[in-house]
C-alpha cells in the first residue's frame, strides 16, 4: 500500500534544457521500476516548466503541479541578466505555493536540484518534518552571501549528495556541513530500455554523413563546450589529412560564431553543424570517436552515454568529472584548452591498433554500470533509509 511516507518528491525548476532534467526524471523512474511500489517518485512542476519537456507525458513518473505562471513561462531567459531576473521571479511566485505544499502534503522526503535557495530557506525558518536532500551538480560557486547561507541552512538538511568524488571532496574542504551528511550518488544516466528503443530508429538523415567517417562532438553551442577551440584544432588536423571530418550536434547562441569560423578556415566539407538531435545514439555508433572539449562539466552525461555505446572517448581534463569518468584506461584525456596536447592525444588515438581500442572501450562500458538506473536506485534507497524512523 502506497502511503505519503513512500512518496519521494523532487524539486527541479529549470529555465533551460540542461542534463539535470534527465537525471531527475531518471531518478524518479528508478524508484518506479525497481522498488516494486515501495517508493514512488513525484516531480514538482514548479511553474509549468515540465509541461514543455519530453518527459511530461511519460507513464512512469507522476508530476505535482505547484504553480502555473504564464508570465514566467513566456519570459525571455537567455543571458546572465534575463536569467537572474527570471530566477528571482520564480523564487517569489513559488514562495507561498511551496510553503502550502510543505504544510498540506507534509512530504517525508524532498530531493532538491537547481534553484535550491527557496526550499532551503523555507526549511530553515519553519519546523517542517520533511527531510531535505540537497543534490549538488558540478562545483558550486559560493560568494560570501551564499557561503554563509549554506553554512546555516545545511545544518537542517538530511543529506547532501554529489555526482563525482572530485566535487564531493572539494565540498568537504569548505567545511560548511557535517561530513556524516555527505554522500556520493552517481547520476542515473543509463536507461537500457530507452537506449535500445532509440537505436531502433534511424535518425542520421544527413545523406553526406551516411558514407563518411567522422569524429563526433555534442553539446549546446556555448562557451562552456569550447567548440571554437575544437574547430581550431581540427583545422590543423585537416591541413595534414583532408579525409578527417567532424560532426557537431547541438544548438545555441554560438552557432553563427562557429559557422563563421568554419567558413573562415574553408573547411565546410570537413566540419558539419547538424543542429540539435533528440536521439544521438546512432551517431555514436557511426563515429570514429566522441570528443568532449568542454571547459567544465558536471559531470558529463554525454561521456557516459558514449562509453555505454561502445564509442571511444577523447575528453578534456576539465573540472568536474571527465577525469574521474575516463580514468587512466577508459579513453584518452587531453589538457583542457591545450591545442598541442589535443593534437598529440588525437595522434595517440590514431596510432592505437584495433585490439587496444577494443579493450579500452570494453573497460569504459563496464564502468558505466555505476550510472545505471538500478545502481542509482540501490544507493538512493540506502540514503533514504539512513537513520529513517
Amino acid at each position: 500500500l502506497m502511503t505519503d511516507k513512500n512518496k519521494i518528491y523532487y524539486w527541479c525548476p529549470f529555465i533551460n534544457n540542461v542534463a539535470t532534467i534527465k537525471a531527475v526524471y531518471n531518478s524518479a523512474m528508478s524508484l518506479k521500476v525497481n522498488s516494486k511500489d515501495k517508493f514512488e517518485g513525484i516531480i514538482l512542476d514548479v511553474f509549468g516548466e515540465w509541461e514543455k519537456s519530453k518527459f511530461f507525458n511519460q507513464e512512469n513518473v507522476k508530476f505535482f503541479k505547484l504553480n502555473n505562471s504564464k508570465l514566467v513561462k513566456s519570459m525571455f531567459s537567455r543571458g546572465f541578466i534575463f536569467s537572474r531576473i527570471k530566477y528571482l521571479l520564480i523564487f517569489f511566485i513559488s514562495y507561498l505555493p511551496l510553503k502550502k505544499f510543505f504544510e498540506k502534503n507534509k512530504p517525508k522526503f524532498l530531493i532538491i536540484h537547481l534553484m535550491t535557495s527557496l526550499p532551503l530557506f523555507l526549511n530553515l525558518i519553519y519546523n517542517y518534518d520533511t527531510k531535505i536532500i540537497l543534490r549538488i551538480s558540478g562545483r558550486p560557486k559560493l560568494n560570501i552571501v551564499r557561503y554563509y547561507f549554506w553554512k546555516i541552512a545545511l545544518q537542517k538538511v538530511f543529506m547532501v549528495t554529489f555526482p563525482t568524488i572530485e566535487t564531493m571532496n572539494y565540498f568537504k574542504t569548505l567545511q560548511i556541513v557535517d561530513e556524516k551528511k555527505i554522500s556520493l550518488l552517481y547520476d542515473p544516466i543509463i536507461s537500457t530500455k530507452e537506449i535500445t528503443k532509440n537505436l531502433q530508429k534511424e535518425l542520421i538523415k544527413e545523406q553526406e554523413l551516411k558514407d563518411k567517417n567522422f569524429f563526433l562532438a555534442i553539446g549546446r553551442l556555448t562557451t562552456q563546450k569550447n567548440f571554437v577551440f575544437l574547430i581550431d584544432c581540427f583545422n590543423e588536423l585537416i591541413k595534414k589529412n583532408n579525409l578527417i571530418n567532424l560532426v557537431i550536434i547541438g544548438d545555441g547562441e554560438d552557432f553563427k560564431l562557429l559557422k563563421n569560423k568554419i567558413n573562415e578556415y574553408k573547411i565546410n566539407n570537413n566540419i558539419t553543424l547538424v543542429g540539435y538531435k533528440n536521439n544521438v545514439f546512432n551517431y555514436f555508433h557511426k563515429c570514429e570517436a566522441f570528443i568532449l572539449s568542454s571547459l567544465w562539466e558536471d559531470p558529463g552525461f554525454v561521456i557516459v552515454e558514449a562509453m555505454y555505446s561502445n564509442t571511444f572517448v577523447l575528453a578534456s581534463d576539465c573540472k568536474s568529472g571527465p577525469s574521474e569518468i575516463i580514468g587512466e584506461d577508459r579513453g584518452l584525456l587531453f589538457k583542457s584548452n591545450s591545442k598541442e596536447d589535443f593534437i598529440n592525444k588525437f595522434q595517440t588515438f590514431i596510432d592505437l591498433n584495433n585490439d587496444e581500442k577494443f579493450k579500452i572501450k570494453c573497460d569504459a562500458k563496464k564502468f558505466t554500470k555505476k550510472f545505471s538506473l538500478l545502481s542509482h536506485y540501490v544507493k538512493l534507497v540506502n540514503i533514504l533509509t539512513k537513520n529513517n524512523d
